[in-house]
Formats: structure tokens, C-alpha cells, sequence
């Protein structure tokens, strides 16, 4: 009797716990509408056309008489960039510029790689996608999406790209090969911008899963950086079956526990009872200075975008001048902290203004700054972590480089409460911020190594079936 009572009582509860167990839970796909005025009634056009990126007399001859008419603010003496973009060295970059940047030549660099736009939600989306030129007998590419930031383009990834789809040629190990692509977020470059509020990195995860799925890809691997780095995370968190690993060079926690918050306090002193390996504690501590501080001095234009966009912005829109001070002050100092303390701001060290005001075109030639800025309302205007996306985990597997410049260092120890299933977690030697356009050879070679683990991983469970 006591037995039948015991088994009835067990019976009982397993089936309580399967019934009430916690499903894995998923961010819906979102059907929005982005165009204009009502969503139609008629089905969508799916076609996928290729585009190129053109130029005009009269575009070049609009910008040149805004850059003939600039004026000018004398900076304060021995102050580099400490108070922002330093005048002195803003005027050798427009006099570049207006005198020897080649427009022309540039959109050549940019066409050298295939490029399509194709309507998702009512929106025009432009996308990069480039195959290999080539790829051993039996073996496929790996199909890989590559998501830009603010103040970024897709052109962030035209030195990485080749890394990735030809890396034989360059020095790097074929064993994985890529076909990537690499949209541009609504509202930013060529891509169309949302004509209704509320457009945030959930929307445009959404249409860029459909985009994939689209292009024909069942399977695909997601990287990105800054706005990336949060439109990968909520892409992981939608279609998780899709997704088959997640790399990202930037995390942010937005939901802190107790624990990490007394990592903050303690970690410095006891850093193995917080999970802090020593280059952690090299690149947090002290926190007053090297998080608090530091995030207080570089994260002004994030409020201004997340609650005035449009007012800043339409200044921006209107002053090439002012769009270059804006973008090019943060390609300084979130390179190179140090960098504020140099006249140039340490910008010729690590890139060439060729390149740098190509990206700038990317804005000035689209006229797409306020749109861009207002990616910081949709997202941040509600209150950080008040959304959904920020109280789920990601599954996926997930590879994170960590470049010891980052505005903010996140310990894996921290990036493990959200990310669950991180495999590949690298202190990279150099490098900041802008990975992909600092530097590529680092980057590309973290992700081949994660997508390595990713595929071994896979081959096990598959062999343990």
C-alpha cells in the first residue's frame, strides 16, 4: 500500500514538473510595417536587385561649396582633443577633403564588391554579399552575417571581407570559408529608413532574419559590434535554430545582480571569487576611473540621441563640417582612449582619411544621420533594461572578442549571465572599438576560430546520436 502510495506520489510530481517546466523561451518574429502611409494589401515584392552606388556633379559640387564655407572655431591652447574634435587638425581634414579625396575613386571601392537592395517590411534594405572566388572540391561556405554600429557603415568590413571569403590568399587558414553578408540597418547608408516610431534592434534582427532566410540560408552564423552586437543578440534570441553561433567584439550588460555588483567593489581585491581572470582586473580596475568615469565622458551624445535626435541631427544633416567633427571625434577617442591627448587625435595611426571620410560619405551623400541617431531613441528612450529582449538568455553558442580599447570592458564572468552557452572568450592584444576597420586580421582570425569550435562541437553531437 505504502509502495503504490510512493509511486503514485512520484508519478504524480514528475509529471507537476513537466508540465510546468520553464519552456526555452524565444522573441517572436515581429510582421511589422516600416513604409509609408497604411500597409497594402498586395503581396510584398521578394526581388532582390542589384544596386551600385553612383554619384553626381551636382552632389559633389553641393558638398564642395558647403566645405568652401565652413567656419571655423579656434580651439584652446594645448587642449588636443580633450574637449572634443580639435579645430587645428579639423581644418587639414577638410582641406583633404575639399582638395584631394576622390569621391569617384571611392565609390569604385565601394561598387568592387556585389551589392542588392530587396523590400522587407515596406523598406527598401541594401545588403552587401559576397561569395568566395573559389572553394575546394566537397566544400561549401559557411554564410555569415556581419551587422555595423553607429557611427559605422558596411564599409567597416570591406578589409575583413576578403579575410573571410578568400583566406588562403591571405595568410589565414581555409579550413572555414565564408560568403558574407552585411546589411545596412534600416536608416543607415542605403538602406531606407523607418517611416513610424518604434523601430529598435529587435525590428531590424527581424528583417534580417527574413533577409537570410530569404538569400536562401537555412543555417548562418551572426558577428557584429555596437548596434550589431545588440541586433545579432536579439537575432540569436529569435531563431535560435537558425543561428548556429553568435560572435560579437562589444557586450553590455543592461541587468546587473547582486554578485556583480559587488565584483565592482570587491573584484579588484579578490578577483578569483568573482570569476575575474588578471587582464580583467587590468582593464576594470580602478572602476571609478577606467567604468564610471569613462562612461560618463563618452556617453553625452548617447543622451542626446536617445532623447532629441532630430535637433542635433538636422544641424548634422546640413554641415558636412559638422558631420565629420561629430563622427570622426569618436573613431578617436574609442580607438584609443590615450588618443585625446594628441592634436590629431591619433587618427592617421590607425586608419587613413581616405577611409575615414568614406565612411562620412556613407552618411553625407544618403542624408541619413537623423535617422541613424534616432536608432538610439527607439532603443534606449523606454529605459535600459525594460525590454523584453534584455530579460532572456542567448543559447546559442557564442564566441566573444574582447579588444582591450572598448569603451566599457564586460568580464566573461558578467557576458555568462546573459550569453549561457559562451565557447570562445579572447583577450585580443590590440584594438578598440571599430574591430572590423582597426583591425581585420585579429578579428577574422577569432571568428575562424570560434566557428571552429562551433563546427567540432556540432560533429560530436552528431557522432553521439
Amino acid at each position: 500500500m505504502l509502495l503504490e502510495i510512493f509511486l503514485t506520489l512520484a508519478l504524480g510530481i514528475i509529471v507537476y514538473l513537466f508540465l510546468t517546466r520553464k519552456k526555452e523561451e524565444t522573441l517572436p518574429i515581429e510582421e511589422g510595417w516600416w513604409g509609408k502611409g497604411q500597409k497594402p494589401d498586395s503581396e510584398e515584392d521578394t526581388t532582390v536587385r542589384p544596386f551600385k552606388v553612383e554619384t553626381t556633379e551636382e552632389e559633389l559640387n553641393d558638398l564642395f561649396r558647403r566645405l568652401d564655407q565652413a567656419r571655423f572655431t579656434e580651439p584652446l591652447e594645448n587642449s588636443c582633443f580633450q574637449y572634443g574634435f580639435n579645430s587645428v587638425y579639423l581644418r587639414k581634414v577638410i582641406s583633404y577633403w575639399r582638395n584631394q579625396f576622390n569621391w569617384k575613386k571611392q565609390v569604385e571601392v565601394l561598387n568592387k564588391f556585389p551589392q542588392f537592395k530587396t523590400k522587407i517590411e515596406g523598406l527598401d534594405v541594401h545588403f552587401v554579399h559576397v561569395k568566395p572566388p573559389s572553394l575546394p572540391e566537397s566544400r561549401s561556405a559557411k554564410p555569415l552575417l556581419m551587422v555595423h554600429g553607429w557611427p559605422g557603415s558596411v564599409y567597416e568590413f570591406y578589409k575583413i571581407i576578403p579575410l573571410l571569403t578568400d583566406p588562403a590568399s591571405h595568410g589565414l587558414s581555409d579550413e572555414h570559408i565564408f560568403e558574407v553578408i552585411c546589411p545596412s540597418i534600416p536608416g543607415y547608408g542605403f538602406s531606407e529608413a523607418s517611416h513610424k516610431k518604434g523601430f529598435n534592434s529587435v525590428s531590424a534582427a527581424c528583417i534580417f532574419y527574413k533577409l537570410m532566410r530569404r538569400l536562401g540560408f537555412h543555417e548562418f552564423y551572426a558577428q557584429g559590434g555596437d548596434w550589431g552586437w545588440l541586433i545579432c543578440t536579439n537575432l540569436a534570441q529569435i531563431a535560435p535554430t537558425h543561428v548556429k553561433g553568435l560572435h560579437i567584439n562589444m557586450v553590455s550588460v543592461t541587468r546587473m545582480n547582486f554578485t556583480q555588483l559587488l565584483s565592482i567593489l570587491l573584484g579588484r581585491y579578490f578577483p578569483g571569487l568573482f570569476g575575474f581572470q588578471d587582464e580583467d582586473v587590468r582593464r576594470m580596475f580602478p572602476f571609478l576611473k577606467k567604468g564610471l568615469y569613462r562612461i560618463l565622458m563618452e556617453s553625452g551624445y548617447a543622451h542626446i540621441q536617445a532623447t532629441k535626435p532630430d535637433t542635433v541631427g538636422c544641424g548634422l544633416n546640413d554641415s558636412p563640417v559638422g558631420l565629420a567633427a561629430y563622427i570622426l571625434e569618436k573613431f578617436s577617442t574609442w580607438t584609443d582612449p590615450e588618443f585625446q591627448k594628441l592634436e590629431d587625435g591619433g587618427l592617421e595611426r590607425k586608419y587613413s582619411l581616405d577611409d575615414l571620410l568614406t565612411n562620412i560619405m556613407l552618411y553625407w551623400v544618403p542624408g541619413c544621420m537623423v535617422s541613424a541617431m534616432r536608432f538610439y531613441k527607439e532603443n534606449i528612450g523606454k529605459g535600459i533594461g525594460t525590454q523584453k529582449h534584455e530579460k532572456l538568455p542567448v543559447r546559442v553558442p557564442t564566441g566573444v572578442a574582447s579588444f582591450p580599447n572598448e569603451v566599457l570592458h564586460t568580464p566573461q564572468s558578467w557576458a555568462q549571465q546573459k550569453y549561457i552557452n559562451i565557447i570562445s572568450f579572447n583577450f585580443m592584444p590590440r584594438g578598440g572599438h571599430f574591430a572590423a576597420f582597426e583591425e581585420p586580421e585579429l578579428l577574422a582570425a577569432d571568428i575562424q576560430q570560434f566557428v571552429g569550435r562551433v563546427e567540432k562541437e556540432a560533429l560530436w553531437r552528431e557522432k553521439g546520436k
